[in-house]
């Protein structure tokens, strides 16, 4: 499923409420630094000379439509997300500057949110881009490399949960921490990040990072790989429990 223009919606977001989406990548295809084997995109192709919305176009298209939107059709959050990783884009902080003012002028009362995979973190414009935002939606889907490496997929095969977390430290725990619990299998590869040791790796992460808040997932749409299975409620609570114990704001999407 690819978004046919810069912006899309409102729609519905499980997790957000109203949400007016942006797309910063290209309309035909997926680009993205991860190739997640439950991504709603489907996986990337390649793509020689990727074709992205500058950001004067991306600036008209947002003003265009939050002019045409009635008082009470208002977005809850303007959110990034699209046909791969928004931070990608060369010109993200400056686009980032413009929704903000665009928002501060026709919709006030809605948050700038940015979903993003974490891989572009360690760009200092990036990461002063997504400061300026209400809500910066981090994934981290293992704390164990080779169950990242085997769900992400990262185009980047150097790299490592260290370093994800390390970059994630950035924000003295003013971000959401986001994850989706899987399990299944891949060309005869068992992938499960809800064995003991994978969800108690998590944990500890997660209370090392200490994000202000965490949502935790299971997919809900055709994913790219058939095999993968839907997780259960009960199963999500339990992996929740112990961190709520201790305090933590976790959301579950299941």
């Amino acid at each position: 499923m690819l978004f046919s223009s810069i912006v899309y919606g409102p729609i519905h977001s499980r997790r957000l409420g109203i949400s007016l989406g942006m797309n910063l990548m290209p309309v035909t295809d997926k680009l993205c630094t991860f190739d997640c084997i439950y991504c709603e995109c489907g996986f990337n192709r390649p793509v020689s000379h990727p074709i992205l919305p500058t950001r004067e176009q991306v600036y008209t298209a947002l003003e265009t439509q939050l002019i045409s939107m009635a008082p009470d059709q208002q977005p809850d959050v303007i959110t990034f997300s699209g046909n791969g990783e928004p931070t990608l884009h060369p010109d993200f902080e400056g686009i980032i500057e413009d929704t903000c003012l665009l928002r501060d002028h026709y919709c006030p009362k809605a948050q700038v949110c940015v979903l993003s995979n974490s891989t572009q973190l360690g760009r200092a414009d990036v990461v002063r881009a997504l400061r300026r935002t209400d809500q910066r939606i981090l994934k981290l889907d293992s704390a164990i490399d080779s169950t990242m490496r085997a769900i992400d997929c990262p185009v980047n095969k150097e790299l490592t949960v260290k370093q994800i977390t390390r970059w994630l430290e950035q924000f003295n725990g003013d971000f959401t921490l986001q994850t989706c619990f899987l399990r299944g299998t891949r060309d005869g590869q068992t992938i499960d990040n809800t064995t003991p040791e994978e969800v108690q790796a998590w944990q500890d992460m997660v209370q090392k990072l200490h994000p202000k808040r965490v949502m935790i997932y299971v997919i809900d749409r055709a994913t790219p790989v058939r095999t993968l299975e839907k997780i259960s409620r009960e199963q999500m609570e339990a992996i929740a429990a112990p961190l709520r114990q201790k305090g933590m704001d976790i959301e579950i999407s299941a």
